[in-house]
This record gives C-alpha cells, structure tokens and sequence, in this order.
C-alpha cells in the first residue's frame, strides 16, 4: 500500500512553495517523521518528514518545482514493519542523501555509503548554505588532513566567498578518509568536500604524525598555558608566522585566539610571517595573470611575492567596476561645522552612556540627518529597476566598515524608526561582528543608501563610489580645525568635508544639492531634527 507524501500548511497567507531540495531518492529506505525535503515559501523554510515508514517510491514533484499547499510530492511504499533505525554515524547525512552534484557535475545517487576500511559507514561531507544569490565558495583552509581523527562538530575547513568566511564542521565522529576539494579549488553550493568513515572498530587510524610536528605542538601547548581551544584558521596563521600562542593577545570567547588576532598580531610587528609556501601555492593556484606583464628582472622577481586574491576583495573589486560602468557616478561637496553636534554630545555623553549602555558617538548623528534629508529628496533613496524607478518608503542604512578581510557594509534596519541609542547599539554590535567576520550574508544585504566615514583613518576629501543599485552614498571625513568667517569675524571651527556621490540617471544635481545641504542644516543645528525642520 502507498500512502502520499503531500504540502502541508505552509502558513498565513501563503498559498505556494518551491521544492528545493529532496534529502531521499526513489528506492531509498525511509523511517517515520524522517525529513524527505525542504520547501521554501517567501518567508520560511519547511521540512517535509515522512508520514511512514517504508520505501520512497515516485517523487512528483522535483527540485525546483512549484506546488501549492496539498498538492502531491511523493508517495511512499509502506514496509511491513518500521524502518531499522540509522547508525549513528548517520545521525547527520544533512545533504549527504541528496542526490548530489559531484566534482564534474554528474548526479550522484545518493547512496554512497562505502564501507570503510575497518567496516565503518561513511558520511559525506557537503558545502553548506553559503546564504542568498551565493552558489560558490573557494576552500581557503583544511584544517585536518586525510587519516585525522574527527569528533562530531570539530571544525574541518574554511570556505571563503564573495562576503564572509565559513567554517564547516565535521557532520560525524569518525576519522577523515578522503578529501574531494583541496585548498584553493571552487566549489558549488551542496557539493561534496570529503568523505569521514565511521568509527567502528578497525576504521582507519590516523595518519603517524612526524615526531617534530608532535613535539612542536606539545611545545606550543605548554607556551600558550591554557585549556582553550584556539581557531583552527588562526593556527595555521600563526604557524606560518612563526608565532608563539603567548605572543597573540585572544579575543575570542575565554581567551580563544582568533584569525584576526594572529593579524593584528602580524601588522603589530611582533614578527615577519613566512610567506614563501603561500605564494608558492597562490603562484600555482594562478600561473598567470588577466593581463600580460612586462619581463620583470631576476633581481627584482626574487623580492616579489604573488597571493590570490581572496574572494571578497575578486567581489569587492568586480562590484566597485560595475558601479562605474553602470551608475552616471557624480559627486557634489559640502562642509559642515561640526561644533553644535560637539557640544550637544560633550553635554550629554555621560548621560546617555549611564541609561542607554552605549556611548554617543557622530554616527547616530549622521544617520538621523540623513534620514531626515532623504524625506525631502525620495530619488535619493531610490533605485532603477529596468525602466523602472523604485523608490523605498523605508531607510536601511549601509555603514561602510574596514576589516582585516576588506570593505563590508552591514545594514541597519529601519534606522527612520530607531533612537539614537538603538542606532548606536546596531552600529557598534554590527561594526564587531564585521571585524570579527561572523556577519551573515542577510546583514549585508538590503540596503537603500549608505554612510562610509574615511574620517576615522584621517581622510581629509575623498570621492566615494556607489554600492549598487543604490544610488547615494554620503562621505565622511575629518574633522579638522580651520579658520571660518562667522559674523563678520574670523573664528576658529571644527569643520568636516562632506561628499555625496549619487547616479545623476535618477538624481539631478538640484536634489543632490538639496540633500547635503538639509545634511549641513540639521549637524549645525540639531534642534532641527526634533522640529522636523
């Protein structure tokens, strides 16, 4: 007898959702409330777990499809008794059992669960959900290599893509037999990375380690005094280094040494990294590159070094072209006194910092003034769309952050409806999050205009570009002490240089013009933006 696999009620008001990935294939043997696929709808993801026990017969509905709510996905052989449940090694196949793409894009079935050596299953190792409209990464770093042990969630690789880095855990306890991408390959979304055999009895032992290795990591053991268990990532920096744990100051949660702390560590001076092995990898990684260089002399090819560009510095550098071939990129300048914003926030810092938990800062400022500006002049939080322009009756405010990594904007949202401490809290917590490089790929996405404050590094005028397909962009820059005639008298002020760059397809310089000066008025006059003036 088969019973039928169908949508269920996917929620208010949604009447449809895409199959997008089916966990089992026709044949496979199926337990009850076992996950058979994941649907996604406009607001969430829904798995579908089997109604029974038994034999996954027809799918009717493939990945990719369309279906409404009850509509048929599958049916299902009932077994005579329940399905034998799944080996532990097998508590998280997570996209192992799907139907996978291999290396060179064949169809895997599915069903490779080769025995390993001392009879152990295997699991796959996948490519995780690398976030929305990204559908490759670069494995940047193995952190085990093949014939290692692996406990259950330990960390296996990093994988970097166009914004953030991910780190993919072991699925398994067990012990790593085969790896199918190595560093420095690209790999597509739910891809396969490696393969970990079970750890029944007679798997696979470990690879011999050479006694320098073990006697270097005993070494650094007792050097850096503590239980913590430092990034894997930030390991093998160090090692290449030629760090000591003691001589990095841990960030991480307890103390745990992080990437970014061997870097800042690096540029500190502390010590010269080794650079030879990496450009020699980067070197065969990339022989060549885009464009032909001249002869370069033996002497001077001897002190050049060659390093692959990272993923997120390859988009940075794409998305930043495209904005100039696309976007009538037009910059318009102003400067405003910055002294009435001085004294308001010297007048209440310490307030504000004892009720709300968060200093005041210009940021908050900055982003209200703009706010309040952007009421005035629509097209400049709007985008073009085709023929079309879409204007957004909503603020989501893109702050430009500089990282070890490269430039990333994390979005607040709806900052038109947020104080000035929610503003602030956002913009410190996500400012971390963006050093640190946990933001997700959501934070980044989104916004409708954005700040980028060249202030902090001491810029005194610059240009900025566009993040399209947003269409301004308000630069930020030092504040600096200058000699201005005010009343007739020359009076010393703290002055700043804005720029706003905007896409004269959609914004005339007359609405550009307005913008920055409703800008200037509400910095030299903050009251304007309680009376909405």
């Amino acid at each position: 007898m088969a019973t039928e696999v169908r949508v269920p009620t996917l929620g208010e008001s949604v009447t449809e959702a895409t199959v997008a990935t089916w966990f089992k294939q026709p044949g496979d043997t199926v337990a009850v409330d076992e996950m058979l696929c994941e649907l996604e709808t406009d607001k969430v993801t829904v798995e579908v777990p089997s109604p029974v026990a038994g034999t996954l017969g027809e799918i009717v509905a493939a990945e990719g499809d369309t279906v409404g709510v009850d509509a048929l996905l599958a049916s299902i052989s009932e077994s005579g008794e329940a399905a034998p449940e799944k080996p532990k090694s097998e508590a998280k196949p997570a996209k192992a059992d799907k139907g996978d793409k291999d290396d060179k894009g064949g169809k895997d079935t599915g069903k490779d669960k080769t025995p390993a050596k001392g009879g152990g299953d295997t699991v796959d190792v996948m490519v995780p959900t690398l976030g929305e409209s990204v559908s490759e990464a670069t494995v940047s770093t193995w952190f085990k290599q093949v014939g290692d042990s692996v406990a259950q969630d330990e960390m296996l690789c990093e994988l970097e893509t166009d914004k953030v880095s991910v780190e993919v855990p072991a699925p398994a306890a067990g012990v790593l037999a085969e790896i199918l991408a190595e560093e420095g390959s690209t790999v597509e979304a739910n891809a396969k990375l490696a393969r970990i055999s079970g750890s029944a009895d007679g798997a696979v032992d470990p690879a011999p380690r050479p006694q320098a290795e073990e006697a270097q990591d005993s070494s650094e053991d007792q050097a850096s005094g503590k239980d913590v268990e430092n990034a894997p990532s930030a390991e093998k920096m160090m090692a290449e280094a030629g760090l000591d744990a003691s001589q990095v100051k841990g960030t991480g949660r307890d103390g745990r040494i992080m990437k970014e702390d061997v870097q800042k560590a690096i540029a500190a001076g502390t010590s010269e990294p080794r650079t030879s092995a990496p450009a020699t990898q980067a070197s065969e990684a990339k022989p060549a590159a885009s464009a032909p260089r001249a002869p370069v002399p033996a002497d001077d090819a001897a002190r050049e070094e060659r390093v692959k560009m990272t993923r997120l510095r390859q988009t940075i550098a794409r998305r930043l072209k495209e904005a100039q071939n696309t976007a009538a990129i037009l910059t318009t300048y102003n400067e405003v006194d910055m002294g009435a914003v001085m004294d308001l926030r010297s007048t209440y810092k310490d307030e504000f910092e004892k009720k709300h938990g968060v200093r005041l800062g210009f940021m908050s400022f900055f982003t209200k003034a703009c706010v309040h500006a952007l009421k005035e002049v629509p097209e400049v939080n709007a985008e073009i769309d085709g023929t079309d322009v879409v204007y957004k009756n909503f603020v989501h405010m893109g702050v430009a952050a500089g990282t070890p990594q490269g430039l990333v904007v994390p979005v607040i949202r709806d900052v038109d409806s947020k104080s000035f401490a929610q503003i602030e809290k956002e913009i410190g917590e996500k400012g971390k999050r963006a050093r640190d490089g946990k933001l997700s790929m959501a934070e980044m996405q989104g916004g409708t205009f954005t700040l980028s404050n060249g202030g902090v590094y001491g810029s005194l005028m610059s240009s900025p570009i566009l993040n399209p397909p947003q269409s301004g962009i308000l630069g930020m820059h030092k504040i600096q002490e200058r000699p201005m005639v005010v009343g007739g008298e020359i009076v010393i002020r703290p002055m700043m240089y804005l720029a706003l760059s905007y896409d004269h397809r959609i914004v005339d310089g007359k609405g550009a013009v307005t913008f920055l000066v409703r800008v200037k008025e509400a910095l030299e006059d903050p009251r304007r933006l309680l009376m909405d003036l």
